[in-house]
């Protein structure tokens, strides 16, 4: 901001120039774990992903969007134009006391159309670039507020081994939750088949991330390798997770 002051000496206005200070942006740090779920230290996440303000209508928006892309509707009815027969008239208009009638296809009559029935959609349902970013991250932010979202340094599997991954989620501060989504960097052979015999479990990519699976599980279990797939997601825009 610019401040006019008067110097007595030479009766000139100074112009000063006061400097102003920006705050300090907020960091979001939690505890970073160990596969032995010991706290390994601490880990600083973005905030314009793990730090953004409920949005339920957002959440509730981009689930259906998801869920109505999943399973598109398929159903189709007939209408009369599209049912066989009926071209002619089934009797004359006057004279027979019985209500006038046009076609034999028609919906009144049986097996005629059907009126108003579903059909398949050809345009499914559409979220924004944007839109689809601020559901994710939103998503995140809610999980991590619950504290239902845990980062551990890497998962080491040289073998499939079964045993050492279920000794891993019992020692996970998530140990409690009915189902859990661990997002890894890239889906290895041996972390794979160690991971898919257990019930509570699934896992997928970072780069494959949506909203819809955020909300899905109770508890999400990232590795350190993820969550910076994750800021490259931002960084490039987000084209993948859909």
């Amino acid at each position: 901001m610019e401040k006019e002051t008067k110097n007595p000496a030479t009766k000139k206005k100074v112009t000063k120039i006061r400097k102003i200070q920006k705050p300090k942006e907020e960091r979001l740090s939690i505890p970073l774990y160990n596969q032995k779920g010991e706290v390994a230290g601490r880990i600083s996440l973005p905030k314009e992903i793990f730090g953004q303000k409920p949005n339920r209508s957002l959440l509730s928006q981009a689930a259906r969007v998801y869920l109505d892309r999943q399973k598109p509707p398929t159903a189709s009815t007939k209408t009369r134009a599209e049912v066989a027969g009926g071209g002619r008239k089934p009797y004359r208009q006057k004279g027979t006391g019985r209500a006038r009638a046009g076609s034999i296809r028609s919906p009144l009559w049986r097996g005629g159309g059907i009126i108003f029935g579903p059909k398949p959609l050809s345009a499914p349902r559409q979220l924004p670039k944007k839109m689809r970013q601020k559901a994710l991250a939103t998503a995140l932010s809610e999980k991590l507020t619950e504290k239902s979202l845990t980062i551990v340094d890497k998962l080491d599997f040289k073998e499939p081994k079964t045993k050492k991954a279920a000794d891993f989620l019992a020692k996970n501060p998530l140990r409690e939750k009915k189902k859990i989504l661990l997002v890894l960097a890239d889906k290895t052979e041996a972390t794979v088949k160690s991971f898919r015999n257990l019930q509570k479990v699934e896992i997928t990519r970072a780069l494959d991330l949506n909203t819809l699976e955020v909300l899905k599980f109770p508890g999400l279990i990232f590795t350190l390798e993820a969550v910076d797939k994750l800021k490259g997601r931002w960084e490039h825009g987000d084209t993948q997770g859909d």
